[in-house]
Protein backbone atom coordinates (compact mmCIF):
# COMPACT_ATOMS: atom_id res chain seq x y z
CA UNK A 1 0.00 0.00 0.00
CA UNK A 2 1.20 3.58 -1.00
CA UNK A 3 1.34 5.62 1.89
CA UNK A 4 0.28 9.41 2.45
CA UNK A 5 2.24 11.50 5.25
CA UNK A 6 -0.05 10.61 7.71
CA UNK A 7 -2.36 7.37 6.25
CA UNK A 8 -4.76 6.77 3.96
CA UNK A 9 -8.59 7.22 5.32
CA UNK A 10 -11.99 5.72 4.00
CA UNK A 11 -15.31 7.51 4.98
CA UNK A 12 -18.41 6.10 4.34
CA UNK A 13 -21.14 8.83 3.69
CA UNK A 14 -20.96 11.80 1.36
CA UNK A 15 -23.32 14.20 3.81
CA UNK A 16 -22.59 16.60 6.42
CA UNK A 17 -20.28 14.78 8.56
CA UNK A 18 -18.24 12.95 5.73
CA UNK A 19 -16.93 15.88 3.61
CA UNK A 20 -15.95 17.72 7.00
CA UNK A 21 -13.98 15.09 8.10
CA UNK A 22 -12.44 15.04 4.44
CA UNK A 23 -11.76 18.86 4.84
CA UNK A 24 -10.12 18.30 8.07
CA UNK A 25 -7.98 15.14 6.83
CA UNK A 26 -6.88 17.14 4.01
CA UNK A 27 -5.69 19.97 6.09
CA UNK A 28 -3.49 17.81 8.35
CA UNK A 29 -1.95 15.49 5.43
CA UNK A 30 -3.95 12.58 5.21
CA UNK A 31 -5.23 10.90 2.20
CA UNK A 32 -9.19 10.44 1.82
CA UNK A 33 -11.28 8.83 0.30
CA UNK A 34 -15.03 8.65 0.40
CA UNK A 35 -17.69 5.91 -0.78
CA UNK A 36 -21.29 6.89 -1.28
CA UNK A 37 -23.81 4.55 -1.70
CA UNK A 38 -26.11 7.43 -3.97
CA UNK A 39 -25.25 7.65 -7.49
CA UNK A 40 -24.81 11.29 -7.00
CA UNK A 41 -24.14 14.33 -4.46
CA UNK A 42 -28.14 14.43 -2.39
CA UNK A 43 -28.67 17.31 -2.11
CA UNK A 44 -32.24 16.94 -1.22
CA UNK A 45 -33.65 16.95 3.04
CA UNK A 46 -34.52 19.55 5.33
CA UNK A 47 -33.77 22.50 6.98
CA UNK A 48 -30.93 21.93 10.08
CA UNK A 49 -28.97 24.11 12.29
CA UNK A 50 -25.42 25.32 12.27
CA UNK A 51 -25.05 26.61 16.15
CA UNK A 52 -22.24 26.89 18.60
CA UNK A 53 -19.15 24.58 18.47
CA UNK A 54 -20.62 23.15 14.72
CA UNK A 55 -20.45 26.94 14.02
CA UNK A 56 -16.91 28.05 15.11
CA UNK A 57 -16.07 24.70 13.40
CA UNK A 58 -17.56 26.46 10.21
CA UNK A 59 -15.51 29.68 10.59
CA UNK A 60 -12.14 27.56 11.34
CA UNK A 61 -12.83 25.83 8.17
CA UNK A 62 -13.72 29.07 6.14
CA UNK A 63 -17.55 28.10 5.18
CA UNK A 64 -18.93 30.60 7.39
CA UNK A 65 -19.89 33.36 5.04
CA UNK A 66 -20.77 30.93 2.49
CA UNK A 67 -23.39 29.00 4.53
CA UNK A 68 -24.84 32.51 5.79
CA UNK A 69 -25.37 32.82 1.83
CA UNK A 70 -27.24 29.89 1.39
CA UNK A 71 -29.58 30.34 4.37
CA UNK A 72 -33.48 29.56 3.63
CA UNK A 73 -33.98 33.29 4.88
CA UNK A 74 -36.96 32.02 7.27
CA UNK A 75 -37.58 34.38 10.07
CA UNK A 76 -38.73 32.80 13.15
CA UNK A 77 -41.51 30.19 14.07
CA UNK A 78 -45.23 31.01 14.29
CA UNK A 79 -48.04 28.31 15.80
CA UNK A 80 -51.09 28.58 13.86
CA UNK A 81 -54.64 27.14 14.44
CA UNK A 82 -56.41 25.26 11.76
CA UNK A 83 -57.71 28.09 10.27
CA UNK A 84 -54.20 29.90 9.73
CA UNK A 85 -54.19 32.29 12.51
CA UNK A 86 -51.38 32.60 14.52
CA UNK A 87 -51.17 31.57 18.06
CA UNK A 88 -47.71 32.48 19.16
CA UNK A 89 -44.84 33.41 17.06
CA UNK A 90 -41.17 33.48 18.15
CA UNK A 91 -38.44 35.34 15.59
CA UNK A 92 -35.30 33.65 14.65
CA UNK A 93 -32.38 33.50 17.03
CA UNK A 94 -29.62 36.29 17.18
CA UNK A 95 -26.82 34.41 18.25
CA UNK A 96 -24.98 31.09 17.09
CA UNK A 97 -27.16 29.36 19.60
CA UNK A 98 -30.55 30.67 20.74
CA UNK A 99 -34.32 30.34 19.02
CA UNK A 100 -36.03 27.38 17.53
CA UNK A 101 -34.99 28.87 13.92
CA UNK A 102 -30.94 29.13 14.36
CA UNK A 103 -29.52 32.49 12.99
CA UNK A 104 -27.58 30.04 10.70
CA UNK A 105 -30.63 27.97 9.14
CA UNK A 106 -29.33 26.04 5.94
CA UNK A 107 -31.05 22.95 4.06
CA UNK A 108 -29.09 20.42 4.79
CA UNK A 109 -28.51 19.83 0.62
CA UNK A 110 -26.93 23.04 0.12
CA UNK A 111 -24.48 22.64 3.56
CA UNK A 112 -23.46 19.08 1.97
CA UNK A 113 -22.65 20.71 -1.46
CA UNK A 114 -21.01 23.45 0.09
CA UNK A 115 -18.38 21.25 1.96
CA UNK A 116 -18.01 18.49 -0.87
CA UNK A 117 -17.08 21.43 -3.17
CA UNK A 118 -14.45 22.51 -1.02
CA UNK A 119 -13.22 19.01 -0.89
CA UNK A 120 -13.64 17.92 -4.24
CA UNK A 121 -10.24 18.86 -5.94
CA UNK A 122 -8.41 17.25 -2.57
CA UNK A 123 -10.69 13.84 -2.15
CA UNK A 124 -11.89 11.29 -4.20
CA UNK A 125 -15.49 10.35 -4.38
CA UNK A 126 -16.59 7.04 -5.25
CA UNK A 127 -20.48 7.51 -5.97
CA UNK A 128 -22.78 4.54 -6.71
CA UNK A 129 -21.38 1.96 -4.43
CA UNK A 130 -20.41 1.07 -0.95
CA UNK A 131 -18.49 -0.94 1.75
CA UNK A 132 -19.54 -4.73 2.10
CA UNK A 133 -16.27 -6.50 3.90
CA UNK A 134 -13.90 -4.58 6.41
CA UNK A 135 -10.94 -7.16 7.24
CA UNK A 136 -8.54 -5.51 9.94
CA UNK A 137 -5.20 -6.30 10.42
CA UNK A 138 -2.12 -4.78 12.56
CA UNK A 139 -1.14 -2.78 9.61
CA UNK A 140 -4.18 -1.49 8.85
CA UNK A 141 -8.12 -2.52 6.58
CA UNK A 142 -8.57 -4.30 3.87
CA UNK A 143 -11.70 -3.37 2.48
CA UNK A 144 -14.90 -4.93 0.10
CA UNK A 145 -16.75 -3.63 -1.98
CA UNK A 146 -20.31 -4.01 -3.98
CA UNK A 147 -19.02 -2.69 -6.76
CA UNK A 148 -15.57 -1.91 -6.75
CA UNK A 149 -12.38 -3.96 -6.37
CA UNK A 150 -11.21 -4.65 -2.60
CA UNK A 151 -8.99 -1.53 -1.59
CA UNK A 152 -6.56 -0.75 1.53
CA UNK A 153 -6.87 1.54 4.34
CA UNK A 154 -5.24 2.62 7.19
CA UNK A 155 -8.62 3.83 8.88
CA UNK A 156 -11.90 3.28 7.69
CA UNK A 157 -14.60 6.23 9.00
CA UNK A 158 -18.41 5.15 9.19
CA UNK A 159 -20.02 9.00 8.27
CA UNK A 160 -23.23 6.90 6.88
CA UNK A 161 -25.87 8.21 9.28
CA UNK A 162 -27.97 6.62 11.62
CA UNK A 163 -28.57 3.25 10.15
CA UNK A 164 -25.30 3.22 9.18
CA UNK A 165 -24.69 0.22 7.14
CA UNK A 166 -20.57 0.39 7.76
CA UNK A 167 -21.28 0.51 11.09
CA UNK A 168 -23.13 -2.92 11.15
CA UNK A 169 -20.09 -4.58 9.59
CA UNK A 170 -18.27 -3.86 12.16
CA UNK A 171 -20.16 -3.05 15.30
CA UNK A 172 -23.00 -5.74 14.93
CA UNK A 173 -26.43 -4.67 16.33
CA UNK A 174 -24.35 -2.96 19.97
CA UNK A 175 -25.20 0.41 19.87
CA UNK A 176 -28.79 1.11 20.88
CA UNK A 177 -30.99 2.76 18.50
CA UNK A 178 -33.89 4.34 21.19
CA UNK A 179 -36.61 5.45 19.37
CA UNK A 180 -38.53 8.39 20.56
CA UNK A 181 -41.74 7.71 19.80
CA UNK A 182 -42.35 9.84 16.35
CA UNK A 183 -42.39 9.35 12.44
CA UNK A 184 -41.94 11.85 10.31
CA UNK A 185 -42.05 12.09 6.75
CA UNK A 186 -40.65 14.95 5.05
CA UNK A 187 -41.03 16.78 1.19
CA UNK A 188 -40.80 19.53 -1.25
CA UNK A 189 -44.14 20.82 -2.77
CA UNK A 190 -44.82 24.21 -4.58
CA UNK A 191 -44.87 27.61 -3.13
CA UNK A 192 -47.74 29.73 -3.40
CA UNK A 193 -48.55 33.30 -2.70
CA UNK A 194 -50.15 32.86 0.77
CA UNK A 195 -46.55 31.28 1.95
CA UNK A 196 -44.37 33.15 3.88
CA UNK A 197 -40.80 33.01 5.36
CA UNK A 198 -42.07 31.85 8.70
CA UNK A 199 -41.74 27.93 10.25
CA UNK A 200 -45.45 27.42 10.72
CA UNK A 201 -46.69 24.49 13.04
CA UNK A 202 -49.76 23.15 13.14
CA UNK A 203 -51.45 20.88 15.71
CA UNK A 204 -54.40 18.25 15.13
CA UNK A 205 -55.59 15.77 17.67
CA UNK A 206 -54.23 12.12 17.00
CA UNK A 207 -50.60 13.03 18.28
CA UNK A 208 -50.21 15.17 14.51
CA UNK A 209 -48.51 17.81 13.80
CA UNK A 210 -47.99 19.54 10.49
CA UNK A 211 -44.84 22.01 9.57
CA UNK A 212 -44.07 24.21 6.30
CA UNK A 213 -41.04 26.10 5.94
CA UNK A 214 -39.43 28.22 3.24
CA UNK A 215 -36.09 27.23 1.45
CA UNK A 216 -34.13 29.44 -0.71
CA UNK A 217 -35.14 28.27 -3.92
CA UNK A 218 -38.75 28.89 -4.51
CA UNK A 219 -40.33 26.07 -2.99
CA UNK A 220 -41.40 24.68 0.89
CA UNK A 221 -40.50 22.21 2.23
CA UNK A 222 -42.91 20.37 4.17
CA UNK A 223 -43.24 17.82 6.99
CA UNK A 224 -45.74 15.99 8.96
CA UNK A 225 -45.48 14.10 11.74
CA UNK A 226 -47.12 11.48 14.00
CA UNK A 227 -46.65 10.00 17.47
CA UNK A 228 -46.21 6.67 17.55
CA UNK A 229 -45.77 3.15 19.58
CA UNK A 230 -41.78 3.17 20.28
CA UNK A 231 -41.92 -0.78 20.87
CA UNK A 232 -42.94 -1.49 17.70
CA UNK A 233 -40.90 0.56 15.83
CA UNK A 234 -36.97 0.90 14.98
CA UNK A 235 -35.70 4.19 14.40
CA UNK A 236 -34.24 5.04 11.00
CA UNK A 237 -35.05 6.42 7.59
CA UNK A 238 -37.52 4.41 4.82
CA UNK A 239 -36.44 5.56 1.26
CA UNK A 240 -38.38 2.25 0.03
CA UNK A 241 -42.01 1.55 -1.01
CA UNK A 242 -42.64 5.17 -1.21
CA UNK A 243 -46.51 3.91 -2.75
CA UNK A 244 -46.77 2.75 0.44
CA UNK A 245 -45.68 5.71 2.81
CA UNK A 246 -48.09 7.98 0.48
CA UNK A 247 -51.36 5.61 1.39
CA UNK A 248 -50.17 5.46 5.11
CA UNK A 249 -50.39 9.53 5.10
CA UNK A 250 -53.48 9.86 3.33
CA UNK A 251 -54.63 7.64 5.99
CA UNK A 252 -53.23 9.47 9.10
CA UNK A 253 -53.23 12.95 7.73
CA UNK A 254 -56.83 12.91 5.64
CA UNK A 255 -59.07 14.26 7.91
CA UNK A 256 -55.96 17.26 10.17
CA UNK A 257 -57.03 20.33 8.51
CA UNK A 258 -55.25 23.54 7.63
CA UNK A 259 -53.16 22.44 5.01
CA UNK A 260 -52.88 18.94 4.98
CA UNK A 261 -54.33 18.33 2.08
CA UNK A 262 -52.01 20.32 -0.01
CA UNK A 263 -49.40 18.34 1.45
CA UNK A 264 -50.79 15.25 0.60
CA UNK A 265 -51.54 16.21 -3.12
CA UNK A 266 -47.65 18.17 -3.63
CA UNK A 267 -46.31 14.43 -1.76
CA UNK A 268 -48.11 12.41 -4.29
CA UNK A 269 -45.78 13.97 -6.92
CA UNK A 270 -42.59 15.24 -4.52
CA UNK A 271 -39.37 13.29 -6.24
CA UNK A 272 -37.57 13.62 -2.59
CA UNK A 273 -40.24 12.03 -0.25
CA UNK A 274 -38.97 10.24 2.52
CA UNK A 275 -39.77 8.93 6.04
CA UNK A 276 -38.10 8.47 9.25
CA UNK A 277 -38.80 6.77 12.63
CA UNK A 278 -37.08 9.53 14.75
CA UNK A 279 -34.54 8.16 17.41
CA UNK A 280 -31.08 8.37 18.80
CA UNK A 281 -27.94 6.32 18.59
CA UNK A 282 -26.56 5.42 21.87
CA UNK A 283 -22.99 3.45 21.26
CA UNK A 284 -21.40 2.57 24.07
CA UNK A 285 -17.99 2.87 22.01
CA UNK A 286 -17.17 4.91 18.58
CA UNK A 287 -14.08 2.68 17.26
CA UNK A 288 -13.31 -0.85 17.07
CA UNK A 289 -9.64 -1.60 16.10
CA UNK A 290 -9.09 0.61 13.01
CA UNK A 291 -13.08 1.53 12.31
CA UNK A 292 -14.55 4.46 13.92
CA UNK A 293 -17.89 6.18 13.89
CA UNK A 294 -18.63 9.84 13.67
CA UNK A 295 -21.46 11.60 13.21
CA UNK A 296 -25.68 10.43 13.25
CA UNK A 297 -23.38 6.81 12.53
CA UNK A 298 -22.30 7.36 16.30
CA UNK A 299 -24.16 9.78 18.01
CA UNK A 300 -26.95 10.57 16.76
CA UNK A 301 -29.08 13.48 18.40
CA UNK A 302 -32.17 13.24 16.49
CA UNK A 303 -33.30 16.44 14.41
CA UNK A 304 -35.78 17.40 17.63
CA UNK A 305 -32.66 18.01 19.40
CA UNK A 306 -31.80 20.84 17.19
CA UNK A 307 -27.71 19.67 17.40
CA UNK A 308 -27.06 16.84 14.44
CA UNK A 309 -25.21 18.94 12.42
CA UNK A 310 -23.35 21.06 15.26
CA UNK A 311 -22.32 17.27 16.13
CA UNK A 312 -21.37 16.21 12.97
CA UNK A 313 -19.23 19.38 12.41
CA UNK A 314 -17.47 19.36 15.65
CA UNK A 315 -17.04 15.16 15.53
CA UNK A 316 -15.28 15.63 11.98
CA UNK A 317 -12.88 18.45 13.24
CA UNK A 318 -12.09 16.58 16.85
CA UNK A 319 -11.43 13.26 15.18
CA UNK A 320 -9.62 14.53 12.63
CA UNK A 321 -7.33 16.46 14.51
CA UNK A 322 -6.59 14.08 17.32
CA UNK A 323 -5.53 11.82 14.42
CA UNK A 324 -3.18 14.20 13.48
CA UNK A 325 -2.15 15.15 16.97
CA UNK A 326 -0.91 11.30 17.79
CA UNK A 327 1.27 8.69 16.34
CA UNK A 328 -1.15 5.85 17.16
CA UNK A 329 -4.10 5.74 15.92
CA UNK A 330 -5.67 3.82 19.02
CA UNK A 331 -4.48 7.10 21.68
CA UNK A 332 -6.35 9.52 19.00
CA UNK A 333 -9.25 7.47 18.85
CA UNK A 334 -9.69 7.33 22.95
CA UNK A 335 -9.09 10.92 23.12
CA UNK A 336 -11.59 11.94 20.48
CA UNK A 337 -13.89 9.79 22.45
CA UNK A 338 -13.05 11.64 25.44
CA UNK A 339 -13.74 14.86 24.39
CA UNK A 340 -16.78 14.53 22.31
CA UNK A 341 -18.50 11.97 24.44
CA UNK A 342 -19.71 14.68 27.05
CA UNK A 343 -20.78 16.82 24.21
CA UNK A 344 -22.94 14.32 23.19
CA UNK A 345 -24.48 13.62 26.23
CA UNK A 346 -25.80 16.96 26.64
CA UNK A 347 -26.87 17.38 23.20
CA UNK A 348 -28.66 13.83 23.37
CA UNK A 349 -30.50 14.68 27.07
CA UNK A 350 -33.76 16.58 25.19
CA UNK A 351 -36.24 18.48 27.32
CA UNK A 352 -38.57 16.26 29.81
CA UNK A 353 -41.98 15.29 27.35
CA UNK A 354 -39.87 15.41 24.40
CA UNK A 355 -41.58 14.84 21.89
CA UNK A 356 -44.36 14.08 22.79
CA UNK A 357 -45.33 16.96 24.51
CA UNK A 358 -45.25 19.01 21.16
CA UNK A 359 -47.52 16.15 19.47
CA UNK A 360 -50.54 16.50 21.47
CA UNK A 361 -53.06 13.18 21.21
CA UNK A 362 -56.23 14.71 22.60
CA UNK A 363 -58.27 17.91 21.57
CA UNK A 364 -58.00 19.16 25.67
CA UNK A 365 -54.35 18.56 24.80
CA UNK A 366 -54.22 20.61 21.52
CA UNK A 367 -55.53 23.55 23.03
CA UNK A 368 -53.51 23.12 26.59
CA UNK A 369 -50.22 23.06 23.74
CA UNK A 370 -51.40 26.47 22.25
CA UNK A 371 -51.48 27.97 25.25
CA UNK A 372 -48.64 27.00 26.52
CA UNK A 373 -47.00 28.91 23.48
CA UNK A 374 -48.90 31.41 23.70
CA UNK A 375 -47.82 32.21 27.44
CA UNK A 376 -43.99 31.10 26.11
CA UNK A 377 -44.61 34.22 23.49
CA UNK A 378 -45.06 36.80 26.38
CA UNK A 379 -41.02 38.29 26.47
CA UNK A 380 -40.79 37.84 30.44
CA UNK A 381 -41.72 34.25 30.18
CA UNK A 382 -39.62 33.54 26.49
CA UNK A 383 -36.46 34.82 28.02
CA UNK A 384 -37.25 32.40 30.94
CA UNK A 385 -38.22 29.44 28.64
CA UNK A 386 -35.37 30.46 26.51
CA UNK A 387 -32.52 29.37 29.42
CA UNK A 388 -34.03 25.47 29.71
CA UNK A 389 -35.16 25.06 25.77
CA UNK A 390 -31.87 26.54 23.62
CA UNK A 391 -29.83 23.33 22.31
CA UNK A 392 -26.29 23.19 24.45
CA UNK A 393 -24.82 23.94 21.10
CA UNK A 394 -21.54 25.49 22.94
CA UNK A 395 -21.22 22.74 25.72
CA UNK A 396 -17.60 22.11 24.43
CA UNK A 397 -14.15 23.58 24.74
CA UNK A 398 -12.54 22.87 21.56
CA UNK A 399 -9.60 22.22 21.03
CA UNK A 400 -7.09 24.40 18.82
CA UNK A 401 -5.12 21.78 16.23
CA UNK A 402 -3.81 25.10 14.09
CA UNK A 403 -0.71 24.17 14.41
CA UNK A 404 -1.28 21.05 13.26
CA UNK A 405 -1.93 21.62 10.16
Amino acid sequence: MTHHPRGRVLVSGASIAGPALAYWLHRFSFETVIVERAPSLRTGGQNVDVRGAGREVARRMGVEDAIRAATTGEVGTRFVRADGRTIAAFAAGTSDSDGATAELEVLRGDLARLLVERTVDDTEYRYGDRITRIDQDDDGVTVGFEHGPDDRFDLVVAADGIGSSTRRLVFGEEPEIRSLGLETTYGTIPRTASDDDWWRWYNAPGGRSITLRPDPHGTIRAAVSVVTDRRRERAGSDRGDLDAVRRRLHAVFGDAGWEAQRILDGFDHADDLYSEAIGQVHAPRWSDGRVVLVGDAAYCASPVSGMGTSLSLTGAYVLAGELAAHVHHRDALRAYERIMRPYVTRAQRLPPGTPRLANPTSRLGVAAFGAAVRVAALPVVGRLGARFATPPAEAIDLPDYAHLG
